[in-house]
């Protein structure tokens, strides 16, 4: 008889317990790839991937209309507006012949928007739903890259109307380069010799495959609100472009086909298995942008954790190590720290470093910067600031209203030890100030001039 519970110890120590550094190539990579199915089903069992993706079916609704006649109107000025319909068909192609009505009725609603007669108020709500439909995607990429912080306006708008802009374009230049090259008499007369004929019959079935990364890898890179790795980011990218490549037919075949939606739902079964396609599209992505996160940030890869919490010792420590690398970059002269350089430093996941970054922060110890990426400097003098304050900033750092538990008389010795304990700091931290722990890291042939850094500066 099989023992479960021996077979889930073995498979506990063979993921997850297995140092990969200490195996050869092709098992570490087997690891990871376990380790990494499992979280990706951890977290759509957790229900934030699917609920970001039937936000996103709702707002893709209402907004992509306005969305195909913002980029009508753009393309029309270079010329290839006509190519707009073969495209959304080719999107739409898995849902079979409910593809093709979909696709005339929303064509024939953009063909409805006349931009050019429209009011001042109606071209600025064209563009605002589209924008929402960014903005959203936004908002889901940040939660899942743990980035609390959002884009400013002006970031926004310079970000979303170069998307809105541009990426048609691209697009568009792409297809029509590669059907022009296609039709020359050139191409045409090689496409004639083998194994050229095979080989570019080959490459035209995986053309569609290298543009959906392609396109997948770009969104990646540019809509969270965080700076990701080229190669984090064409990860998820594949793995994201062949699932909506490859899944398409498999959609086709179980749903699109199935009589069932039109026998229950009858004339709102092409609404709805047009939900069904969007909802699984937005799924794909959110997969794609989640797997791209766990390859930059592999300490995420832990088997039933999704958020780490460091002790009240840790915090007190991880706070001292910020301070310390951020006053000894402060003395030198050199840039800031930015968090992600925090995170490869001190090799802790991302939101760890940005909560104990705002504690700081609302501490009143650090300061970020206008720079881009943000970069963290000493609020005020390290000299100045005391090693006890750093640990009292951290202690003190819960919202809300400071509760002190009523003390009986059987409990008052409590009293005592914490009063005890705090005179033992205040006598082990006395006269030791954020200065003293810096120089103590500074090497012994540093110049002169970190003792005079110059006068703090606050971003505005």
């Amino acid at each position: 008889m099989i023992d479960t519970g021996q077979l889930i110890g073995t498979y506990r120590q063979l993921i997850w317990e297995t140092d990969v550094h200490q195996v050869a190539w092709w098992q570490a990579l087997l690891i990871r790839a376990a380790r990494l199915v499992y979280v990706l089903v951890r977290d759509l069992l957790d229900g934030r991937l699917t609920l970001h993706a039937m936000s996103l079916v709702f707002t893709t609704l209402l907004s992509i209309v306005p969305l195909l006649a913002v980029s009508f109107s753009v393309l029309k000025a270079f010329g290839v507006h006509n190519q707009l319909e073969p495209l959304l068909l080719r999107f739409l192609e898995p849902l079979g012949p409910q593809g093709v009505k979909i696709t005339d009725q929303i064509i024939g609603f953009v063909d409805n928007i006349r931009v050019g007669v429209l009011s001042a108020l109606g071209i600025a709500f064209l563009f605002y739903t589209t924008i929402t439909l960014i903005q959203k995607v936004e908002w889901a990429f940040n939660d899942i890259w743990h980035v609390d912080r959002a884009r400013t306006l002006a970031q926004q708008f310079s970000s979303y109307f170069s998307v809105i802009m541009v990426v048609p374009v691209l697009v568009f230049s792409a297809l029509g380069v590669t059907a022009s090259l296609t039709s020359t008499t050139i191409v045409q007369a090689i496409m004639a010799i083998e194994p050229f004929g095979s080989l570019y019959e080959f490459l035209s079935k995986l053309v569609p495959y290298l543009l959906i990364i392609a396109a997948f890898t770009f969104v990646y890179l540019f809509i969270p609100n965080t700076r990701v790795r080229p190669g984090a980011a064409l990860t998820g990218g594949v793995v994201a472009g062949v699932l909506w490549q490859t899944t398409g037919w498999l959609f086709a075949m179980v749903i699109a086909n199935s009589t069932s939606y039109a026998a229950i739902y009858s004339g709102f079964a092409i609404l709805i298995v047009l939900m069904i396609w969007i909802y699984w599209n937005w799924l794909i992505m959110l997969v794609g942008a989640s797997i791209a996160f766990y390859q930059q940030h592999a300490e995420y890869l832990v088997a039933g954790q999704k958020d780490y919490r460091l002790s009240n010792r840790a915090q007190e420590e991880l706070a001292l190590m910020i301070m310390t690398l951020v006053g000894l970059r402060w003395y030198q002269r050199q840039p800031g720290w930015s968090a992600d350089e925090l995170v490869n430093e001190l090799h802790l996941p991302v939101h760890t470093i940005q909560d104990m970054l705002r504690v700081l922060e609302c501490g009143g110890l650090l300061t970020r910067t206008t720079d881009a990426p943000t970069t963290w400097v000493p609020a005020r003098p390290l000299e100045t600031t005391a090693v006890k304050e750093v640990l009292e900033v951290v202690r003190n750092a819960c919202k809300g209203a400071r509760l002190v538990p009523r003390r009986s008389p059987e409990t008052r010795g409590t009293q005592e030890v914490v009063e005890d304990l705090e005179r033992a700091v205040d006598a082990a931290l006395r006269g030791r100030s954020l200065k003293d722990l810096v120089m103590a890291e500074t090497p012994a042939e540093a110049p002169t001039s970190l003792a005079n850094p110059g006068r703090l500066q606050r971003a505005p």
